[in-house]
């Protein structure tokens, strides 16, 4: 094994330290050293300790003044995550037992060979790693120089069922291959991932989905069984026939869109929109890898909404608030936060509301502007979307100018929307206090359409001064 990069990082000292007035034998372990092996820094560091790992993370915690999580009591599993640097975002220390009662024994029973990288911590002096220090697999060395995702032994994923996933994350994140015979095992053992927690479940699916290779990994994940067990939903996608305008099955074209939106997002230049993409929704998750997911399901309620019309046309009337439906139904079951779920389901929703702004030479001050009132922080997100549903449909009756030409739509109004931001905060020619005091109205459900025809005014330019607001206030409540 060739020797680290030197390794200078304050906390190994205050850990080192703890554990030396414990009594305690530390190891850094896993993806920290193999993606340092790999000319990759990394801010997430696992340590396998000799006993009552809790015990230590608690300690590091309060020396550090960072947050402790207790991971899993029974096999002595803990977590601490601070930030080290203003806008460095946050670092995670895991702590865990060792499974076996020596480094050799734990390194047998993990994952991947390629994880099995271990430093006892007192062999670190200023920074640096002796090569000589380092144990791990036999074939530790060979996987990693030869990008490989190889399962440690036979009983790998019935101790872990969640490596069955990994595996495909690992692929996404590294771009290394997963070797024949470990995938051979994961198609023969799939069903065992749903003995995994949907959290664990969740955060390593999107772990593919915010890598650069989510469109590839997922195919993957579909052909070898996995996609399936995890999303079950998916398969009702399978090979539904669709129109004219498309020359794909409703799942083949949604995964073709996934791939698509990929080759959008890495041609992003724009610091506003690179920003907007790279936002956390919730849980650590980014708004990509949101709408990653959201061109995967966008088209799921088209199975149910399947219509014959006269004519001989195929169409799908409403499928957009059918997969809105389904979408939330996914969103549950991966347990996403609340913002995460809304953000998913107005992609679902909208999706199509690009393309009727797209059937006209220039779409109307007033439906750009209920596009954007609807669609708030998703708009830009809805807008990619939408290019890369495009992109991916080439039916007889698709044109090139038709995409050409929604592409000249879309992207000004996304240029648009990052102006507008940059804009002083609206502020309200009328409020429903107004509409009580000057127009002597009732509060009622009325209100909300009222203020909403004024607001619209309002942004459109047809109402400037307050007296020309309630005129339109008066003439929405029919006064």
């Amino acid at each position: 094994m060739p020797p680290l990069p030197l390794l200078r990082h304050p906390e190994i000292d205050v850990i080192k330290k703890i554990a030396r007035e414990r009594a305690q034998r530390v190891y850094l372990v896993g993806g920290f050293l193999r993606d340092r092996q790999l000319g990759h820094a990394g801010k997430d560091l696992d340590f396998a300790v000799s006993r009552d790992a809790i015990g230590l993370a608690r300690l590091f915690a309060r020396a550090i003044k960072g947050a402790f999580v207790l991971l899993d009591a029974e096999s002595g599993c803990a977590r601490v995550a601070r930030k080290r640097l203003p806008g460095d975002g946050i670092w995670t220390y895991d702590f865990a037992d060792l499974r076996a009662g020596t480094i050799k024994g734990d390194l047998a029973r993990r994952d991947f060979t390629v994880n099995t990288l271990a430093v006892d911590l007192s062999a670190i002096s200023g920074g640096e790693i002796p090569s000589t220090a380092v144990k791990s697999h036999r074939m530790a060395s060979g996987d990693l120089r030869r990008k490989i995702i190889r399962m440690v032994g036979k009983k790998a994923f019935v101790d872990d069922p969640l490596r069955l996933l990994r595996a495909y994350s690992l692929r996404a994140q590294l771009g290394f291959a997963i070797e024949p015979g470990t995938r051979a095992r994961i198609k023969a053992e799939r069903a065992l991932i749903r003995n995994a927690s949907p959290e664990r479940v969740r955060e390593e699916f999107f772990k593919v989905l915010a890598s650069p290779r989510a469109a590839l990994v997922i195919r993957e994940l579909d052909r070898d069984g996995l996609l399936f067990e995890i999303m079950p939903q998916v398969r009702v996608m399978y090979g539904v026939v669709q129109g004219g305008y498309h020359h794909l099955d409703v799942w083949k074209h949604s995964l073709e869109t996934l791939r698509q939106l990929e080759m959008l997002l890495k041609a992003v230049v724009d610091t506003d929109l690179k920003g907007y993409l790279d936002e956390e929704l919730g849980g650590g998750h980014s708004r990509r890898a949101v709408l990653k997911l959201a061109a995967l399901l966008h088209d799921i309620g088209k199975p149910d909404t399947k219509k014959r019309e006269p004519g001989g046309r195929t169409s799908f009337h409403g499928h957009e608030h059918t997969g809105r439906r389904v979408g939330r139904i996914i969103a549950k079951n991966f347990i996403l936060s609340t913002r995460e779920r809304y953000a998913l389901e107005d992609m679902i929703t909208l999706h199509l509301r690009p393309g009727y702004l797209s059937n006209f030479k220039r779409p109307s001050d007033k439906a750009v502007f209920r596009f954007f009132r609807d669609a708030g922080d998703e708009a830009v997100s809805i807008f990619l979307l939408s290019m890369a549903d495009q992109r991916a449909t080439r039916g007889p009756l698709t044109t090139a100018y038709d995409v050409a030409h929604h592409e000249a739509t879309s992207l000004p109004l996304i240029r648009k929307y990052f102006e507008k931001k940059k804009e002083k905060p609206f502020v309200r020619l009328l409020t429903g206090h107004d509409l009580i005091k000057k127009l002597g109205l009732k509060p009622g459900p009325q209100f909300t359409a009222i203020l909403a025809k004024v607001e619209e005014a309002q942004h459109l330019g047809k109402a400037t001064t307050q007296d020309e607001a309630l005129a339109i206030a008066r003439k929405a409540a029919h006064l």
